[in-house]
């Protein structure tokens, strides 16, 4: 791949200036134009679509132009496309990218267990994301050069621990990385083990008490403020305040769960009150899709698989005299192997999904898609999944998801297509900043 400046009355001065310089892994470039121009590649600009021997104009950090024969604008820095490949970056939808933890509860003994303060508790959704979002993390490079230019990310924690954001994975500055503030209110089954809520059914509970409660001092701060006459001042409270978007379906609740009976619960839970779902980091729901798509939740499947026992290994199973230990190697392998076509069987129910990379080892996203495809899931489909699917779920497919004029200009570069087991992310754009992961020989810049 090439990189020069397009600018013919600068002939004479780049012959005399060039500076070349080996970019390190993954570091941003530093650029003497903002607009660039990618030519003779093949462009993936949406699922179903392909550009042979394309160009792509990125301009002001957004794509100016895609297509063939497009006119490159002068000063525009040109990579040479060659033989690569161009997708829409990818979406992520429930990860910690990027978030330090809030640190520890003060500590101390708590006097009454059973009422514990909401903080010990693990109750924060008062919490925002954004207020521990460090630009500088390395997971954020980590997942960048996977191929995902944007995720959305939540606070560490318990129970209730705050609400997500949608953030872009490039930027100098935590409020830069922001796209989309508030994106969900963010909630797990996990509890505290030493005070109430301690259990699963108990978590449950004070989900109903907590819901119930923010609709009644909703709905009184309403009253108040249409005409406080004679009426008691509302007491303020910004554990309920929180949960006041999501009392009016204004805000979805990112619920995780993984296990099958986890999302059962989390889905009564959601008949029962009523809330906005998305469900994330589901690795154990290919029998339940009927139960999801009737309960219109939208979906973020888990891109974390286990690794299926070698061959050899099975076959030495099968020659063990112990009829119990050759059943458990069988079952095992049976349930990987439901658990990596399970994308396949939400694609065939018609359910919409993205993926989700909590827990997920970003060395190992790309073997696990291509695991899923060999398990059946259509390839397009996988790359719905990844960019346009997870955009509309997350409500920026205005600004994401495919690469047209007018979007964020998110773009990933790959050596090979995606799903080849020798492909390569070699090049990232995120928010119009070009961003190097691999490449076999040092780039060069002139000016």
């Amino acid at each position: 791949m090439r990189i020069f400046v397009a600018n013919t009355i600068w002939i004479a001065v780049g012959a005399l200036l060039v500076l070349t310089t080996a970019v390190a892994q993954d570091k941003e470039l530093a650029p003497v134009s903002d607009t660039y121009a990618i030519r003779n590649l093949t462009i993936i600009p949406a699922p179903g679509r392909r550009i042979e021997k394309g160009t792509i104009i990125i301009q002001n950090g957004l794509i100016e132009a895609v297509g063939e024969n497009v006119p490159i604008p002068p000063k525009a820095i040109i990579i040479e496309g060659d033989s690569l490949f161009a997708y829409p970056a990818f979406i992520e939808g429930l990860s910690k990218t990027g978030v330090k933890s809030p640190g520890e509860e003060e500590p101390g003994r708590i006097e009454d267990p059973g009422n514990p303060p909401p903080s010990r508790a693990g109750i924060n959704p008062q919490r925002d994301v954004r207020d521990y979002l460090d630009p500088n993390d390395p997971t954020i490079k980590e997942l960048r050069c996977a191929g995902f230019g944007a995720s959305q990310v939540v606070p560490r924690g318990i129970l209730l621990p705050g609400s997500a954001a949608v953030i872009l994975l490039g930027g100098k500055t935590s409020d830069e990385l922001v796209l989309k503030p508030r994106s969900a209110c963010y909630s797990e089954l996990t509890s505290n083990r030493t005070v109430y809520p301690s259990t699963v059914m108990a978590v449950l509970a004070k989900w109903r008490e907590l819901y119930r409660q923010a609709e009644l001092a909703r709905d009184y701060a309403a009253l108040y403020a249409t005409n406080a006459s004679g009426l008691p001042r509302p007491e303020a409270n910004r554990t309920l305040e929180a949960l006041y978007p999501v009392t009016t379906r204004q805000q979805p609740v990112l619920f995780r769960a993984s296990k099958m009976l986890d999302i059962q619960r989390v889905l009564s839970l959601q008949k029962e009150l009523g809330f906005v779902l998305i469900l994330a980091d589901v690795s154990e729901g290919w029998d339940l899709t009927e139960m999801i798509k009737a309960s219109g939740a939208r979906v973020f499947l888990s891109l974390d698989l286990p690794e299926d026992p070698a061959e050899e290994e099975k076959a030495k199973a099968d020659s063990l005299s112990n009829p119990e230990l050759k059943a458990l190697v069988k079952r095992r392998s049976e349930f990987i192997q439901k658990m990596t076509a399970q994308a396949a069987a939400f694609d065939s129910a018609g359910i919409k999904f993205g993926f989700s990379a909590m827990d997920t080892k970003y060395s190992e996203l790309h073997k696990n898609l291509r695991r899923m495809v060999e398990a059946g899931l259509n390839p397009e489909s996988a790359l719905a999944a990844l960019t346009i699917n997870a955009a509309q779920i997350l409500g920026v497919d205005d600004r994401l998801g495919t690469i047209e004029k007018g979007k964020i200009a998110n773009v990933a570069l790959f050596n090979k297509p995606m799903f080849d087991k020798d492909a390569k992310v070699m090049t990232m754009f995120v928010d119009g900043a070009l961003y190097t992961c691999f490449e076999k020989d040092a780039h060069k810049k002139s000016a």
